[in-house]
């Protein structure tokens, strides 16, 4: 069976993989980790560098999103 990556917002699977890789602290939040972890329904395997996930843990900042999407829907428009 092919590996598929399916983007669903806000939506929970049985089993939920979370790899933290190592990369930017921008990216390693809190936030993710929390999001990331909501999703699993009965099993989540975290996959990582315990120092990385401990980082996320402590990681409260909030960054801005710079998705354009403001300039999207203009455009839309």
């Amino acid at each position: 069976m092919p590996l598929r990556f399916i983007k669903h917002s806000g939506s929970e699977f049985d089993v939920v993989i979370l790899v933290v890789p190592q990369a930017s602290s921008m990216l390693l939040t809190r936030n993710l980790l929390y999001t990331g972890m909501t999703r699993a329904k009965k099993l989540l395997i975290v996959i990582g560098n315990k120092n990385l996930i401990e980082f996320m843990i402590q990681n409260y900042e909030i960054k801005k999103r710079n998705t354009g999407l403001k300039y999207k829907i203009i455009e839309d428009d």
